[in-house]
């Protein structure tokens, strides 16, 4: 099966680097925070626990250069594909790893690590593993997918690092063997199951999907699902099936479901209405986060990014009843890409005061990951932002005594 990378689907990531991109990755670059920021940053994350500040949304990614099993498609790595091989390079740069690296694996860990540093004790990271593409009989299309994380190298890298990292398992629920997988997973520390139904070609309303959602729910596992368009993994290019009003079979099940990026981006038919034109699929997700689902999250992942419409972050500070249902994540490395976030565009938008910007585009230089942390913190719209509630994520999770072992209650809010 020809692997569907269209250039089309790559034009976000294809078009940056054409563009010049490689010569405005603000990957990291030094150590320590400027001490001139740090009062600002003091005040920026004033309030926030940090044993509760869980990064719900982080991604590891490798080449299997050293026997982890990871995976990225050939064309990745092929001068006549310019897209495709763009992509990968932007991603590497946004990780702060040379892209001809003879050692990725280890340096995507490293780079992720050292970014850690400026974090007190306590704010860890959840590292996805990543599943194939599979077909509606549940055999693997390694030819279809845009990139593997095995759920034991995610394991591994978080069991090196358990006062940084815990991971998410991700099992496509056509596998035969796919409720023995999520036993394993859960016994291993997984702390919730990633899918991202357009490039690995689960649908979550399918109803074979109900024993699997059985199983999360007795293993107290969430299901972290990418909803709305998806552009960056490809992957099958199943578009259809990132519609958010899918998750309501899962719902119904019992399951958590986190909605990765709020379904930010992108349009999807209105089932409750057929002859209703396709809504933006963040309209379909706040239908669902006001029919009462309390299992139902969504993750802030990506929603300052340039092709999300400013009225995303604009309605999800205004909706103060949706902040304890909100979780930060960050969508590491794409922090690490300066024109993801165009910090100009937000200010003319009303959602950061302008005078931050130097701020803010010096701590991007020196840790992208901090910046995304610090940039939802100072969103404004019409005098609110997003509560601290938003940034409490551990309390979605099942916290085990090896989360928070000898962690110290030091939060954010004092000097990094």
């Amino acid at each position: 099966m020809p692997h569907p990378l269209t250039r089309r689907r790559l034009l976000c990531c294809g078009a940056l680097a054409a563009a010049g991109l490689f010569t405005a990755l603000e990957a990291p670059a030094q150590p320590r925070v400027d001490p001139r920021l740090q009062d600002w940053i003091h005040d920026s994350l004033h309030g926030l626990d940090a044993t509760q500040l869980w990064d719900s949304h982080c991604h590891l990614l490798g080449t299997g250069d050293s026997g982890s099993g990871c995976t990225l498609h050939p064309s990745l790595d092929q001068w006549w594909h310019p897209l495709e091989y763009g992509r990968k390079r932007a991603i590497l740069h946004g990780a702060g790893v040379a892209p001809g690296s003879p050692d990725v694996d280890r340096s995507f860990v490293q780079q992720l690590v050292t970014l850690t540093h400026d974090f007190p004790p306590g704010a860890r990271w959840l590292l996805f593993a990543f599943e194939q593409a599979h077909d509606a009989r549940g055999r693997a299309l390694p030819e279809a997918s845009t990139f593997h994380v095995p759920n034991a190298y995610a394991a591994q890298v978080a069991a090196q690092h358990p006062e940084r990292f815990g991971w998410v398992a991700s099992i496509h629920p056509y596998r035969p063997d796919a409720l023995a997988a999520l036993a394993q997973a859960a016994a291993q520390g997984a702390k919730a199951v990633k899918w991202l139904p357009a490039s690995m070609g689960m649908d979550p309303a399918d109803r074979r999907c109900r024993p699997f959602y059985d199983a999360l729910v007795q293993h107290g596992l969430p299901l972290i699902v990418h909803c709305g368009d998806e552009h960056a993994v490809p992957g099958l290019g199943l578009q259809a099936l990132g519609n958010p009003l899918r998750l309501r079979v899962a719902l119904e099940a019992g399951v958590t479901v986190i909605v990765a990026h709020c379904a930010s981006l992108g349009q999807a038919p209105d089932w409750d209405r057929r002859s209703a034109p396709p809504r933006p699929a963040f309209e379909l997700f706040a239908r669902l986060m006001d029919e009462g689902h309390e299992r139902l999250l969504g993750d802030l992942s990506a929603v300052a990014q340039f092709n999300r419409s400013p009225e995303v972050l604009r309605t999800l500070i205004r909706r103060e009843d949706w902040h304890g249902r909100l979780l930060h994540g960050s969508d590491h490395p794409l922090p690490g890409l300066a024109p993801m976030v165009q910090l100009g565009a937000l200010a003319r938008a009303g959602l950061i005061d302008a005078a931050e910007r130097p701020g803010l585009t010096s701590l991007r230089r020196h840790n992208p990951l901090l910046f995304d942390l610090v940039l939802k913190r100072r969103l404004r719209w019409q005098g609110q932002a997003l509560a601290a509630s938003a940034f409490a994520t551990a309390r979605h999770f099942a916290v085990s005594p090896r989360d928070t072992a000898g962690l110290s209650t030091r939060h954010p809010g004092q000097r990094l």
